[in-house]
């Protein structure tokens, strides 16, 4: 029998507020543990959460952006269970009035564009943080309050590839809204996934397990890779699969029972009693819906249309907000109507750079900025230096800060195209080759490109390729 994945993924963005999501602590990272504490976040007797304005606008512009309805009423509740990071033993979050249901994110996948369905994207606040050690386990409560958005898909994910494509267009379109820095090393965006398996065909949901402790999108995608195969062994054969949380661990690369799957009903959740029912202003929610930026699929669409770029190089091309801002900024300045030269350069030689230094190319700081880039690509366009050049000359710009221009110009690296000169090289190269001469007018074509190499060599490597090709061609078929 054949087996279909059913994965959906729980994401929770930290959002980038200066502080805390119900008080006025900061949410700097990196600071001395428990420095970025107070009687709210620590849940001491007496003292009374308030809502963070900021929080809320995010987190209505994120639901927006992912075409999500804001209910009109949202309220906040009380997740109740014991662990040593949370301090108050509860966790403020929303259960039965989120605030926004029925959303999508569409994902390009085999060519295909598919519609993953959001379920739900509801408010937070953050646990603390235990650092183990050998003998011991410390508490950090910094953490503890942080704002966080929980966005809950529909199960409609049915590979590994496609749970990998859902986040990299989610971390994407955060990315672009500027609501995060969905840093996964400083845990500001983490994912839990829920994977089942049911028979081709069906429509049943199978037993869910939970993986967590997946650090990167690499190892989501490797932690069901390795749960689909667990799972189908099991049931291939005829055994039982428990409803459990597991835990990935990514030096065996295998995951790890952790305890039995909670349900709703083990956190008795109770509305907050320190926080109102939050009417949402409709005037507010049309304001902050102007604040939306060009998102990542609209600018796909854009870059195809408006510069004739096919949707392979749109879409390396967009992947980062800065760096589309920097490959625009670069295409409009290209002088030809014809933009393929300086995109090949931008998912090309700027790549390659830009992965050599673990930088972004818009983080590459050109010396002299676009305009030498844009003049060192013109120049290998009209041939006055050769592609090779051009690169390698690139790579000296970034090393040394000087310009482009100013290696070339140093360097003398601009070909010689100068008919006369090439002329005399070309008779010298003729002279002392003539087993290559007579291969050539022999029928054997390629050896011309002995003969155009030599041409090379003598000149430097400032001879002009193609014209160097087309001397020697001339003079050897008029002999």
């Amino acid at each position: 029998m054949k087996y279909e994945p059913v994965i959906g993924l729980e994401v929770h963005v930290q959002l980038k507020t200066k502080t805390k999501a119900f008080c006025g602590c900061p949410t700097e990272f990196g600071k001395e543990p428990n420095s970025q504490a107070c009687p709210v976040c620590l849940g001491f007797p007496g003292s009374l959460p308030v809502l963070n304005k900021a929080y809320l606008y995010y987190a209505i512009k994120t639901a927006l952006a992912l075409n999500c309805a804001i209910q009109e009423k949202h309220k906040f509740d009380r997740k109740n269970y014991f662990y040593p990071d949370l301090p108050k033993n509860y966790q403020i979050s929303q259960y039965d009035l989120p605030l926004a249901k029925k959303g999508y994110l569409d994902i390009a996948i085999e060519n295909k564009i598919k519609r993953i369905r959001i379920n739900r994207v509801h408010m937070e606040e953050d646990a603390g943080k235990l650092i183990h050690q050998e003998d011991l386990s410390l508490l950090d409560f910094n953490r503890t309050g942080m704002p966080l958005l929980e966005i809950v898909t529909e199960p409609d994910i049915n590979s590994p590839n496609e749970a990998y494509e859902y986040l990299t267009s989610l971390k994407n379109l955060l990315e672009y809204l500027d609501v995060s820095d969905c840093d996964m090393e400083k845990g500001s965006l983490r994912c839990d996934v829920n994977i089942s398996l049911r028979p081709e065909g069906t429509s049943t949901l199978g037993i869910k397990t939970e993986l967590k402790n997946m650090n990167s999108f690499k190892g989501v995608k490797d932690s069901l890779t390795f749960e689909i195969k667990r799972q189908q062994e099991i049931l291939t054969e005829g055994g039982k699969l428990t409803q459990e949380t597991r835990l990935w661990d990514d030096q065996s690369c295998s995951t790890l029972p952790m305890r039995l799957k909670e349900e709703a009903k083990d956190y008795r959740y109770f509305p907050e009693p320190d926080l109102p029912l939050f009417i949402n202003d409709a005037k507010i929610i049309e304001e902050i819906k102007k604040t939306i930026p060009e998102l990542p699929h609209q600018k796909l669409e854009r870059f195809i249309k408006a510069y004739g770029l096919s949707e392979s190089s749109s879409k390396i091309l967009i992947a980062n907000k800065k760096d589309a801002a920097f490959a625009e900024e670069c295409i409009n300045e290209w002088p030809d109507k014809d933009k393929r030269p300086v995109v090949n350069w931008l998912i090309g030689p700027l790549i390659f750079e830009s992965n050599n230094r673990k930088c972004n190319i818009s983080d590459l700081n050109i010396p002299g900025g676009t305009f030498e880039l844009i003049n060192l690509i013109k120049s290998t366009e009209d041939e006055k230096i050769s592609n090779l050049t051009a690169k390698s000359v690139l790579s000296e710009s970034l090393d040394t800060a000087k310009t482009p221009s100013q290696i070339i110009k140093e360097k003398n690296l601009e070909q010689v195209s100068d008919v006369e000169n090439l002329n005399k090289i070309a008779q010298e190269v003729i002279k002392e080759n003539a087993r290559s001469v007579s291969d050539y007018k022999q029928g054997k074509d390629n050896a011309i490109m002995f003969l155009v190499g030599s041409m090379m060599k003598k000149s430097k490597g400032k001879a002009n390729p193609k014209t160097a090709q087309e001397i020697l061609r001339e003079i050897l078929n008029t002999d």
